[in-house]
């Protein structure tokens, strides 16, 4: 079978999209489109759905009702390059294949990580791993002491290469603001894992942004798919058992039962609720009826 070719994937690719101060997206290879995700489910529901507006409909049966391995016969390949607490983070999604750059081998570059004044928050008092909104006081004197860190660090580390010894052990001393790069390879439906869960308002700003940019690769390669990514799970929300009970109060006009740190949750969901916009009437479409074999 020929490979398939989608216009919009190749005017990206190879196409560095920068990230942070000095971190790109790069999408160097795809396999597989929105046309190999509906060939793929055919080969189980067969086929008789045909048309653009069909294979749309069926890709949004497919997102809607989890069925997930059509989704996972798209494959894309990335070089992304990132400071190492960012790569940290990401390396946590385990369903995908990489191979990153070694200080065995190689002199790491003198690239680090230097966050802009607005980045320089404080933290949050209701939330152990985040930062709150205010800008610290003395930001800049904080971002000028990261700056000296880094290079008096960097400094000894080429030192102590230069002084003979072993680049696998002076590289132990490099701070995780360091940039690193790797090949990154995974199948569209973990990568949608992976971005429902870092392009989340409560997902580090600084892994937040490399997701957004592989979310706009993803939606080149697939853009039917990533629309349903987004009718469905990006832009949706989940309720608990206990929190479909609340919803059922509340629209019996009985009183909220939850409390505490539950309550805080179901109001933020309450609070998306709202935000999302409601589709043009070209973009819903009526359900496809798939009858497996």
């Amino acid at each position: 079978m020929a490979r398939v070719i989608v216009e919009s994937a190749e005017q990206l690719l190879d196409q560095e999209l920068r990230v942070l101060d000095k971190g790109f997206v790069r999408l160097v290879d795809y396999m597989g489109s929105d046309e190999r995700i509906v060939q793929s489910a055919r080969v189980s529901y067969g086929s008789g759905t045909k048309s653009f507006r069909q294979d749309k409909g069926l890709i949004n049966y497919l997102m809607r009702n989890e069925h997930t391995s059509p989704f996972e016969q798209v494959i894309l390949t990335f070089h992304t390059k990132m400071p190492i607490f960012v790569a940290r983070q990401w390396v946590r999604h385990r369903t995908a294949r990489l191979n990153e750059i070694s200080g065995r081998y190689s002199i790491m570059k003198d690239e680090f990580y230097v966050p802009e004044a607005a980045q320089m928050r404080g933290q949050s008092e209701d939330n152990k791993q985040a930062r709150s909104e205010e800008v610290v006081a003395h930001a800049g004197d904080m971002i000028a002491e990261m700056e000296a860190d880094q290079k008096l660090i960097y400094d000894h580390y080429t030192g102590m290469v230069e002084g003979g010894l072993a680049r696998e052990i002076a590289r132990s001393n490099l701070p995780l603001s360091l940039y690193t790069e790797w090949y990154w390879q995974i199948d569209l439906h973990n990568l949608f894992r992976f971005l429902h869960l870092r392009m989340d308002s409560h997902a580090q700003y600084e892994i937040r942004v490399y997701a957004e940019a592989m979310a706009r690769c993803a939606k080149a390669v697939a853009p039917i798919a990533y629309d349903a990514f987004e009718e469905h799970i990006l832009n949706s929300v989940r309720l608990s058992r206990q929190e479909c009970v609340a919803m059922a109060a509340i629209m019996d006009g009985k009183a909220n039962p939850l409390e505490g740190r539950s309550l805080a949750i179901f109001e933020s969901k309450l609070e998306k609720l709202r935000s999302i916009q409601m589709p043009s009437d070209d973009e819903l479409l009526p359900d496809v009826a798939v009858t497996p074999s």
